[in-house]
């Protein structure tokens, strides 16, 4: 349903910050007539608006050529406003907090494509601890976000990424059949919550749960990894009512 007049959307500046939003917040790509029906802004305005973005590389086309996504200049300034010291702030210190309270390395992820992307961490003190710098890129099918964000996203674009991964055993427990990978999906999509029992490091065993937006979208990843030596996958869950509470107020951070 068309938005009511608004005298102020009538610049170009404010009616290409409309369309760069309702592109960047869309669950998947939206074509231009979606953006004719969402939006109070005539169509030839819309066409000349998209063509401008397309070149600026703030918005790219699917391989349809119809449906529109986030471009790479878009994405970029993205991270870097996640990336923003004054903003990660409040995210850190609720980080500590949990890193605190469990005592193992605590990590926010979020998804990059086809690859995890470690945002930001609260290190463990122990002197045995598993060594992933935030901007590491990890694979999705054997880590406990990486099977959270498969298992959570619409189930085309789960199709869509799935047929173009490689199941690369990582450790003798990386699944890498993708039947077996899509039964334990739809467990961790009923439990809102995915665990890594040494199947990307060997050893070290992890557990996610969702982060979220104001209307439902997966945005990241709060998850909890620790050695073997210390933690078994039963032992992190029990801190998982507490990861949820965290993700919930990590979510107002977002």
């Amino acid at each position: 349903m068309p938005m009511a007049k608004d005298p102020s959307t009538n610049t170009t500046l404010l009616r290409a910050i409309s369309l760069l939003e309702e592109i960047a917040t869309a669950e998947h790509g939206i074509s231009a007539a979606d953006l004719d029906r969402r939006l109070d802004i005539p169509k030839p305005t819309i066409h000349r608006l998209l063509k401008q973005l397309e070149e600026q590389q703030l918005v790219t086309r699917e391989l349809d050529g119809r449906h529109l996504l986030p471009g790479p200049r878009l994405h970029r300034m993205a991270m870097g406003t996640l990336a923003n010291e004054s903003l990660k702030a409040p995210r850190r210190q609720l980080l500590e907090r949990l890193a605190g309270e469990i005592g193992e390395t605590c990590n926010l992820l979020l998804l990059d494509g086809h690859q995890l992307l470690y945002y930001d961490r609260v290190e463990t003190n122990w002197p045995v601890r598993i060594q992933l710098t935030p901007g590491s890129r990890l694979p999705l099918h054997c880590t406990a976000s990486g099977k959270l964000f498969l298992a959570l996203m619409p189930h085309h674009r789960r199709r869509a990424l799935l047929s173009t991964l490689m199941l690369d055993a990582h450790t003798p427990y990386t699944i890498t059949s993708l039947s077996t990978l899509e039964e334990h999906l739809v467990q961790i999509a009923r439990d809102n919550l995915s665990t890594d029992d040494e199947e990307f490091i060997q050893g070290m065993v992890a557990i996610a749960v969702p982060i979220f937006d104001q209307v439902g979208h997966m945005q990241a990843t709060l998850a909890v990894h620790a050695p073997r030596l210390r933690h078994s996958i039963e032992s992190l869950l029990e801190w998982a009512p507490l990861m949820r509470q965290i993700a919930s107020e990590l979510e107002e951070t977002l």
